[in-house]
């Protein structure tokens, strides 16, 4: 396989459509996974954008498994206003009804819609 140069590899990836910058003074990438997290310390994060998609490179040479922290275990996903209104609209209910069943079923909306229905009868 042909060596590429610095220079011909940043040509091709112009041709291609594919810039890359480097994300400097990066501590540690998070990634949480169902039951953990794992944690790259002091990695080197380059976001790669290609045709529209970002893309982040994420190169280290520790990489740590933890137990998920509190913190990240206790977020509530955010649910958007649209899906609070759209549940409430489907259900018939209110607004804070809506919300409540959005929460209690981690934000699926069909699944929100038919707990709501089911309560009703």
């Amino acid at each position: 396989m042909k060596r590429l140069s610095p220079r011909d590899l940043r040509r091709m990836m112009d041709r291609l459509g594919v810039s890359a910058k480097p994300i400097p003074e990066v501590s540690e990438a998070v990634f949480r996974l169902p039951g953990k997290e794992l944690v790259v310390r002091n990695p080197m994060v380059t976001l790669l954008d290609f045709q529209g998609q970002k893309i982040f490179q994420v190169v280290g040479e520790s990489v740590e498994e933890r137990a998920p922290t509190v913190e990240a275990a206790s977020e509530k996903p955010a649910i958007p206003e649209e899906d609070v209104s759209l549940v409430a609209s489907q259900a018939g209910v209110s607004l804070e009804e809506a919300r409540e069943a959005l929460e209690e079923t981690g934000g699926d909306l069909a699944q929100a819609i038919l707990l709501l229905a089911s309560k009703r009868r």
